[in-house]
């Protein structure tokens, strides 16, 4: 508790206050001077104000010291703290009271496991039907795949072998289908020959009826060939 200024007049008396009346009375000093000595110096002021930025930094360093435990207490509040503690502790019950009534019902889940599960419904709970819908929809689309997945499988020592045979395959292919080219151009320009062939037998043949009547004799050559005519003097 902060003792009373002597040198206010409006504070409890006590014997400097007193004293200093009595002074002012006698006239020895007078309330200016007394006025004046009550104000505080300018080093003293530093000191006060040095006092408070001391204090304010102890203030902000406590502060801070109390951010880190908290901050700790956030990352080890799994660890340490009393609510996820009990709620761990509920869980491992769960599991414990889950794995004693297996250990409970051992021979009889042994024998289930030894029968056939053929044709029995199993109970499952409705939070777990839509899950289960879709289980049954991917196991049915692997079942329809396993044989050319196992295949698949089947045929990977033998990848190489194969890619080479694929290779040389490919190869054939490129020879035949230019082989194949090449008689489909023989087969057309074949054809032309024939078209122009059958375009020359009707005129030849009207020549050589134009010819006979007229008495020339025609030598039989073939149709690919010139025809040479020699004519004789019908005179």
């Amino acid at each position: 508790m902060a003792s009373p200024n002597p040198w206010d007049p409006a504070s409890e008396p006590n014997a400097a206050g007193l004293l200093l009346g009595q002074f002012v009375a006698s006239g020895t000093v007078s309330q200016e001077m007394l006025n004046i000595s009550k104000k505080t110096a300018p080093c003293f002021e530093n000191f006060s104000r040095l006092q408070q930025i001391t204090n304010i930094q102890a203030e902000i360093y406590q502060k801070n010291l109390e951010i880190e435990l908290l901050k700790l207490e956030k990352d080890t509040a799994d660890v340490a703290h009393s609510f996820y503690l009990a709620e761990k502790c509920h869980t491992l019950q769960s599991m414990n009271n889950h794995l004693e009534a297996v250990l409970k019902e051992k021979r009889s889940l042994r024998q289930r496991l030894l029968k056939p599960m053929c044709q029995e419904n199993l109970p499952l709970e409705a939070v777990y039907h839509r899950h289960m819908v879709n289980l049954l929809e991917l196991a049915i689309t692997f079942i329809e795949r396993l044989e050319t997945h196992l295949e698949t499988i089947r045929n990977i020592p033998h990848l190489d072998a194969n890619l080479k045979k694929m290779s040389q395959a490919l190869a054939k292919m490129d020879i035949l289908v230019t082989e194949t080219e090449e008689l489909a151009e023989n087969i057309l320009k074949w054809r032309e020959q024939q078209k122009e062939v059958s375009l020359c037998i009707p005129k030849m043949l009207a020549e050589e009826g134009h010819l006979h009547k007229h008495g020339i004799i025609v030598p039989l050559l073939p149709l690919t060939s010139k025809v040479h005519v020699r004519a004789s003097n019908t005179k």
